[in-house]
């Protein structure tokens, strides 16, 4: 140090003065209180990797390739996970990495697509589940409410990114033509592999796993989505007792194309009635379903709300029915020959 001084010296240079360094003052309390959200909550997210079989051409021989990646959160002592089903469909395998670096394998034990969720269990001798992230509710959340999403988003592990809730209420449809309905929009930075991972509210408790993002690029844009809580605690005991959900059903069946072309025909905004099941809820209230005439064809029934709330497609009638249970009774809104009629009927289970 003394040499750099005496050449710096010698060179016309000024001697540059040894910096101290400024103790800080303490956290503020905002910046504390998501430090102790993020750490209690850690523990009980986790990384999931998955592998799929695959068959060499040549040789015929069967070889485990990694397929993706995503996060979950563990749900009870039993070792259950839940995650989203997209994070698992189509693998053979999967690996459950901790928090404190454990990876254990993991089996399914059931799934929702509707819903995008699925229930994983790892566990065996010994295992001791961390604590357990406290559960939340959705239905009485506010936009503006600040929000936390904990997961893996590109393999970089446990990362905690934060925002508010943008909107509430938001529909995806899927491939199957039923919508994921109810769902909670946010700004907060979700990314491929945060899917799966817990969104908490400013209280640490779960208010939705989160899902799926909409961005042109794949990368996060700033509008996430998140299956609801309520959502969540509706469907995850089932899967976990009976490997399904079972969701209420009409009875009916119906065709979302072409349902859009009888609606442009008709001009009735709502589902027409393709099929009634024998023996279903739908057949004991007489709902009539569409004909085939020399004509072309009678439209039938045509189911414009459930309980006055307005469905105007087949995947928005299944997402409204998802808010019901199994023989809870329903008034129907229905127009038949051009007349607006109500009709009751207590829901069946979709087989």
């Amino acid at each position: 140090m003394l040499l750099v001084a005496v050449a710096a010296l010698y060179l016309g240079q000024p001697v540059a003065e040894p910096r101290t360094v400024t103790p800080r003052a303490d956290l503020a309390a905002d910046e504390q209180a998501t430090i102790d959200l993020f750490e209690g909550a850690r523990d009980s997210v986790v990384a999931i990797s998955t592998s799929q079989r695959v068959r060499d051409f040549y040789s015929r021989n069967v070889y485990s390739v990694p397929r993706g990646s995503g996060s979950g959160m563990i749900w009870d002592e039993a070792g259950h996970v839940v995650t989203n089903w997209h994070v698992v469909q189509g693998a053979s395998g999967a690996q459950v990495q901790l928090a404190d670096g454990r990876e254990l394998s993991a089996t399914l034990v059931g799934a929702s697509p509707a819903h995008d969720l699925a229930v994983l269990r790892i566990g065996g001798a010994g295992f001791a589940p961390p604590a357990r992230i406290p559960i939340g509710t959705s239905g009485d959340l506010r936009v503006g409410q600040k929000v936390f999403a904990i997961g893996n988003p590109f393999g970089l592990d446990w990362t905690l990114t934060t925002g508010i809730v943008s909107a509430l209420d938001r529909s995806l449809p899927r491939e199957d033509g039923a919508d994921i309905q109810d769902l909670i929009q946010t700004d907060a930075a979700i990314n491929p592999g945060n899917s799966g991972g817990p969104l908490l509210d400013s209280a640490g408790r779960l208010i939705g796993i989160n899902t799926a993002i909409y961005s042109p690029s794949g990368a996060s844009a700033g509008i996430g989505f998140a299956v609801p809580a309520d959502t969540v605690m509706r469907v995850v005991p089932q899967l976990i007792a009976e490997g399904r959900y079972t969701r209420p059903s009409l009875g009916i069946g119906s065709d979302e194309n072409f349902n859009n072309r009888l609606k442009r025909a008709s001009g009735i905004e709502g589902v027409f009635v393709l099929e009634v099941e024998p023996g279903s809820p739908a057949a004991r209230a007489g709902l009539e379903p569409a004909r085939r005439t020399r004509r072309g064809v009678d439209p039938g029934d045509v189911v414009t709300a459930i309980d006055g709330q307005p469905v105007t497609r087949l995947g928005e009638l299944l997402a409204r029915l998802d808010d019901y249970e199994v023989g809870e009774e329903v008034a129907l809104t229905i127009v038949r020959d051009g007349q607006r009629r109500n009709v009751r009927l207590r829901l069946g289970a979709d087989d």
